[in-house]
């Protein structure tokens, strides 16, 4: 027979495992909202009554405007009552859009809260959880903590910093190039590989790139995953010099997609007017790295895909501004004269390189897609 101490045990691992289990359903929920919350966060949240059952489920979308809780609590009516609500982020305790879910979570009689991480959002940052203890809820917060944090990198990282979460993708052969002698890029990887890249672009609320790539491109910079989004994909371009061509894709395209590029203070004013008159918002002044992204940030745009060139990523590795990175490398070789994945990056030491950490790799294709995280330098 088992002693009092065992059964305690034993339940209290079955109970672990349960949490582990309804939690990783929480944030399964939260990451069917990508592309659709922001600039709110991912949220998905599970209602689990006293008998271990699934009472009530939601995940949040910005246009339906109600939060993940509210949702879940709906499902579950008069069953929320001494259940466990499993939520992928602190509830809110302010009014914004809607009351606060604290209010409702307490309303309901709600028993337990388990959240991994604190929203660090000035409204809530610890208030939510506060709330719910005051009135006498159980809370635990730290299950699946790194989990939750990944899923909401881009929230949690411009809420603690005002600046978008930055994520540099670039496609390249073996030998490092992204381009040949001539500029020419058109087709580095394969259909799967640009597939994937488009995947990348649905996730993220701006993406940007240098002159260089508009001029040698003219892209569009559009979301074609196909998936639906919230906000438009606004496409940004470094370009001091103010080169882009009134007649491009990018120029021609901005009252349907919004384009923003940044020169410095002294541009050729006739073709500041000229992209102006098309729809173009042209920011003139600082064109560092740091000033485009605070400038960014206070448009309130959580996240920018840089997508080239060489010297746009360079600029913004040297000043250690790039929080992800995703390397496309393709079976070829280009040669000594093709350009360059990376310019404008110092490093006179291999220890003093770069290194990503956390990194996934995966095959689409016959390319391989390089993923991780970067150290500071």
């Amino acid at each position: 027979m088992k002693t009092e101490i065992e059964k305690e045990k034993l339940n209290a691992e079955e109970r672990s495992l349960l949490d582990q289990r309804f939690m990783r359903r929480a944030l399964d929920l939260a990451a069917r909202g990508r592309g659709l919350t922001s600039p709110n966060p991912l949220v998905g949240c599970v209602i689990v009554d006293e008998r271990g059952t699934v009472v009530g489920e939601g995940f949040h979308l910005y246009a339906q405007v109600k939060h993940a809780e509210t949702i879940a609590l709906e499902q579950a009516g008069a069953r929320a009552r001494g259940a466990t609500c499993y939520v992928s982020l602190e509830p809110c305790a302010h009014y914004g859009r809607t009351p606060p879910c604290t209010d409702a979570l307490i309303r309901a009689g709600i028993q337990r809260v388990v959240a991994p991480i604190v929203d660090p959002n000035p409204l809530v940052a610890g208030r939510g959880f506060a709330q719910l203890r005051a009135a006498g809820i159980e809370v635990e917060v730290g299950l699946l903590a790194r989990e939750a944090e990944r899923l909401n990198e881009h929230y949690l990282h411009y809420m603690r910093t005002r600046r978008p979460f930055v994520h540099l993708k670039l496609a390249c052969s073996l030998d490092g190039k992204i381009a040949a002698r001539s500029g020419d890029a058109r087709w580095i990887t394969g259909e799967t590989a640009r597939a994937r890249a488009h995947e990348l672009r649905h996730v993220h609320d701006a993406i940007l790139i240098g002159a260089g790539t508009a001029l040698a491109d003219d892209p569009l910079l559009t979301d074609r995953s196909g998936l639906a989004r919230h906000r438009p994909l606004v496409r940004v371009v470094l370009d001091e010099e103010l080169r882009l061509d009134a007649r491009s894709k990018l120029a021609q395209t901005a009252r349907a997609v919004p384009v923003i590029v940044f020169a410095r203070a002294d541009a050729d004013a006739a073709r500041c007017r000229a992209l102006e008159e098309l729809g173009v918002e042209v920011v003139l002044g600082d064109t560092e790295p740091l000033a485009v992204l605070e400038e960014l940030g206070r448009r309130k745009l959580q996240s920018v895909l840089i997508e080239g060139g060489s010297n746009v990523a360079g600029r913004f590795l040297e000043a250690s501004l790039v929080n992800k990175a995703t390397f496309f490398v393709a079976p070829i070789i280009i040669g000594a004269e093709g350009i360059p994945a990376v310019g404008n990056l110092r490093t006179e030491r291999v220890m003093d390189a770069v290194r990503l950490h956390e990194v996934v790799i995966e095959r689409h294709g016959d390319d391989v897609e390089v993923t991780g995280y970067l150290e500071s330098r």
